[in-house]
């Protein structure tokens, strides 16, 4: 059995692993660089941060991927190591989960084109399946156990991603950032997400909700995507760590560890199976993640107001 399945055929929460380029640029990589390439470059680097979150007690790590498409690459002068830098990012996942004594899932994370489809951009809609079909290959290639498509917002690209994917034959799990009305930046609901990937060539395994305006929006919008999808949709929260501040050349993102845990509690609360960090979320965060997720008890799903107050107070903590 598929180890993604086999992990959320057990029924327990699942945790998730926190930021790849907010960690990257801390070791080194420069604002305006693209990470991918370093799976080749600095191989080291990246193992050491997968071995990191699994260290710090993550179920699931996304492969340094994410913008590794010929859309993308091409704009660093790398569109022709797509298959190269895909297979690596999956090998250095796959030998950090290899370490663990328990069964850690690699997911081949899939970011967006960074292209606008038709009709409001240029890019066709079946070049945009072809450069997904591509990306997804090469992770299975390497060995993934499942594809993560994230941070997706408009729905001709979401469509795309599900089209592309599809040709990998792996489960996948499908993640859109929304706001804190709960919309994408196309404006695309919950009801929405839920609409297309049940109807997509393979029907996505999980659904969720990353990135986005910060924990409180991303609970709220996986207690949408509870009332959507109804029982038995595993559901994904991997919010930011807080919202960012420019301090000098980086940026600071300003939840602690306990504000991080509260969010993880929420999240349980409001549906989700599976809850990790997106933006900011270190290995620290996901620490303090991992324990709240191990003495977790059941609450009711969180109404709005109750989500910002309890992650105001853990923000006193």
């Amino acid at each position: 059995m598929n180890r993604l399945l086999e992990r959320l055929a057990h029924g327990r929460p699942l945790l998730a692993d926190g930021a790849t380029g907010t960690n990257l640029y801390r070791a080194g990589l420069r604002v305006g660089d693209a990470p991918e390439p370093w799976n080749l470059t600095q191989p080291a680097r990246i193992a050491a941060l997968h071995a990191a979150f699994v260290a710090a007690g993550a179920d699931v790590i996304l492969t340094n991927s994410f913008g590794a498409n010929r859309f993308r690459l091409g704009r660093h002068g790398a569109a022709r190591q797509v298959a190269a830098l895909n297979a690596a990012a999956a090998r250095l996942a796959r030998g950090a989960a290899a370490g663990a004594e328990r069964g850690v899932v690699v997911a081949g994370s899939i970011g967006p084109t960074g292209e606008v489809l038709a009709p409001h951009g240029p890019l066709a809609f079946d070049a945009a399946v072809a450069a997904f079909a591509e990306q997804a290959r090469a992770l299975a290639d390497g060995g993934v156990d499942a594809l993560w498509l994230e941070t997706l917002s408009a729905p001709a690209e979401l469509d795309a991603a599900l089209a592309g994917a599809a040709v990998a034959g792996l489960p996948l799990v499908v993640t859109l950032t929304f706001d804190a009305d709960a919309r994408t930046p196309a404006g695309l609901d919950p009801a929405g997400l839920v609409a297309r990937a049940r109807s997509a060539p393979v029907v996505p395994c999980a659904l969720g909700s990353n990135c986005g305006a910060g924990p409180a929006a991303t609970v709220a919008s996986v207690v949408e995507l509870a009332a959507a999808a109804g029982p038995g949709t595993p559901l994904v929260a991997k919010g930011n760590a807080g919202l960012p501040r420019r301090v000098g050349d980086d940026f600071v993102y300003d939840a602690s560890p306990a504000l991080m845990a509260e969010y993880a509690r929420l999240a349980l609360d409001a549906g989700a199976r599976l809850v990790g960090g997106c933006c900011g979320t270190t290995p620290a965060h996901l620490r303090a993640m991992r324990a709240a997720l191990d003495g977790w008890h059941r609450g009711p799903p969180p109404q709005r107001d109750a989500i910002a107050t309890r992650l105001a107070a853990a923000a006193g903590r």
